[in-house]
């Protein structure tokens, strides 16, 4: 049978995302496994205002205290429900960091959404999904948005 001791779903806090969540917990709760949530900050502000002066170290704080606040949010009801969990927040280019936290983790699956908050930035960039799923050493997990509410109505 296949073990997944260690599960590591990378969330950007969209619905998408929000769904692979939901999956990688029952698969965590169903297994006695550990859960590794992870949100990567990638950068910087995409376009500001020539009249805006943006102060980036306070800028950075800012989204880092933000995307930490979120984590806790969704890891401490977790706990309650007897599963281990971990929250990271790392900076970095996404796809890189979440390959590279699933292997230091030894992660035996990672659960990631197939679309998030990217919109334009896919067609320039490419999908970190596709980019996890071509360099991760583990299986990856891709969960199509909706997919959960379909497959939750066709077993009803």
């Amino acid at each position: 049978m296949f073990a997944t001791n260690k599960i590591l779903c990378p969330t950007d806090f969209s619905e998408g995302s929000l769904q692979a969540f939901a999956v990688a917990t029952d698969l965590a709760l169903t297994s006695g496994g550990e859960l590794y949530l992870v949100h990567v900050l990638s950068g910087r502000p995409a376009a500001v205002e020539a009249d805006i002066e943006v102060n980036l170290p306070d800028f950075e704080r800012d989204l880092r205290e933000a995307a930490e606040k979120k984590m806790r949010e969704l890891a401490e009801p977790l706990a309650a429900r007897g599963l281990r969990a971990r929250f990271i927040v790392s900076s970095g280019d996404p796809a890189d960091v979440i390959v590279r936290l699933a292997r230091d983790a030894g992660a035996d699956l990672i659960v990631i959404a197939t679309h998030g908050e990217t919109g334009w930035r896919h067609l320039a960039f490419g999908s970190v999904t596709e980019k996890v799923v071509r360099l991760a050493a583990c299986p990856v997990l891709t969960i199509r948005m909706g997919a959960t509410q379909r497959a939750a109505t066709s077993a009803a």
